[in-house]
């Protein structure tokens, strides 16, 4: 058993707690040294043959939360039957404080040292796929969380130089005073990770999350302003990183023969045109990394997965999505377009030329009270026994209703809606970790020509993303 904790309020006494009780049953315990990064932790229980792994964390959830990740044997995220058995363990148990514990000194509970997060370290730095091209200028946040020193350790080992920082946010602090909410997806999460970068000269800023699981990027934007100052930066959405990741893995010889891409139904289909034309099969899963990470199956590899909330998968080094190793990469994927003269806003723009504009968008409503769950649970009701008919003035052509689960798909029953229209789709779904209904929303738009096409291109989905949005939102009665 590997446990792991990460700074959040009494995250580390809760770690420690973990591992007496483990003892105390018998089970060696691994704690690892102080606050690292969840990957980290995926990476150790594979790294020690470890058949489970406990992460205390909250990742990028507000400062009263905390949370318990759980992983397999395999370092990947558990699942049925697994989740329900622990989770019947749990509510087995009257009280917290009649769970038996063993002492600190107990020889069951090895306090580890360095050599796991080195060892990963290692296996992070060599994540790239063209490891002369590291000629470039990173600004760097780690949103309070406890990644920016493995981040200072990868990158060093990866040849980068050193980031500029965003001091303010550096250390870790589970107050996090300088945010409303610590995830690089809020709007202004990254205001001052946009100022350090324009005062740099940076090339790119890449943001992390508190557990640094996750990857945020904003890079320069001409049209915006000059990159000398935050206006002239653009933050890029979860699935334009991906997009970027994949298509420099595609470009630079990352993609071996026995290799699937893959993403999730929340997530643009972008990356399965991509794969489609570069010859690389492609897996479509329901939410969350816990099935990303099981995509390949039997006898294939993952060769890249990402989900649109900014996790990002490469290779094997870690079964669950990683923030780190994905830097390394990005940040080399900026090189290499550098010394081309290009940019990731070219590659975007190259990508909606091949395979259309893939605009997505996101909106969501946050429930609270006794009522919260019932009003999301009826909200769901109510479109499964009246689906729209049309949205935005565009025929739905057809619902896959997932309660029931998909067998074909390899889909466990799952509380979600998918609605298809011409050019479009929507999925509806509770969120898995807050009091939220959600509504992914992904409009096409095919690009007319080469010379002026791709401006009106990009007008046209921004107006129908808009309208449905609204539309779907009006539709679950919650807007």
């Amino acid at each position: 058993m590997a446990v792991c904790f990460d700074a959040r309020h009494r995250s580390a006494d809760f770690a420690e707690a973990s591992a007496a009780v483990f003892a105390a049953a018998g089970i060696r315990a691994h704690l690892l040294p102080g606050p690292l990064p969840t990957p980290v932790l995926a990476f150790a229980v594979r790294h020690l043959g470890a058949a489970a792994g406990v992460m205390v964390t909250a990742s990028h959830n507000p400062p009263q939360d905390n949370g318990y990740k759980v992983y397999d044997g395999t370092g990947r995220q558990i699942v049925a039957p697994t989740d329900e058995h622990i989770a019947a363990a749990m509510a087995a148990v009257p009280l917290v404080s009649v769970v038996p514990r063993s002492g600190e000194d107990d020889p069951d509970i090895l306090r580890l040292g360095d050599d796991v997060a080195a060892a990963y370290v290692a296996g992070a730095a060599v994540s790239g796929r063209v490891p002369e091209a590291r000629d470039v200028t990173v600004a760097y946040t780690a949103m309070h969380g406890v990644g920016a020193a493995t981040f200072r350790r990868v990158f060093e080992a990866a040849g980068f130089r050193p980031a500029a920082e965003v001091v303010e946010q550096v250390e870790p602090d589970p107050d996090f005073p300088t945010v409303a909410f610590p995830n690089p997806e809020e709007p202004g999460a990254l205001d001052l990770g946009l100022a350090t970068a324009s005062a740099a000269g940076a090339q790119v800023l890449l943001a992390n999350d508190p557990d640094a699981d996750r990857l945020g990027a904003a890079v320069p934007d001409p049209a915006r302003g000059p990159a000398s100052s935050p206006e002239g930066w653009r933050p890029l959405r979860g699935d334009e990183i991906g997009a970027v990741l994949a298509q420099h893995l595609l470009d630079h010889g990352g993609v071996s023969a026995d290799a699937i891409f893959a993403t999730t139904i929340v997530s643009s289909t972008l990356l399965s045109r991509m794969a489609a034309a570069a010859g690389v099969e492609f897996v479509e899963t329901l939410t969350g990394f816990k099935w990303i990470s099981r995509a390949a199956g039997p006898g294939r590899t993952l060769g890249f997965g990402y989900e649109e909330a900014l996790g990002f998968c490469v290779g094997d080094l870690v079964g669950d999505k990683d923030g780190i190793s994905a830097a390394v990469l990005f940040a080399e994927a900026v090189a290499v377009l550098a010394a081309e003269g290009r940019t990731v806003l070219d590659v975007l723009d190259d990508l909606a030329r091949t395979h259309g504009v893939h605009l997505t968008g996101q909106w969501s409503a946050r429930v609270a009270g006794a009522d919260g769950m019932a009003d999301l649970a009826a909200a769901m009701a109510a479109l499964r026994a009246a689906p729209p008919t049309e949205l935005a003035g565009r025929p739905v052509t057809s619902i896959t209703d997932l309660v029931d689960g998909d067998a074909e798909r390899g889909f466990i029953p799952s509380d979600v809606l998918l609605l298809y229209l011409d050019d479009a789709r929507i999925v509806v779904r509770p969120s898995g970790t807050e009091p939220k209904l959600k509504c992914y929303v992904e409009v096409v738009e095919p690009v007319a020509d080469a010379a002026d096409g791709l401006p009106a291109a990009r007008e046209r989905a921004a107006e129908a993303l808009a309208e449905l949005t609204a539309a779907i939102a009006a539709a679950t009665g919650l807007g």
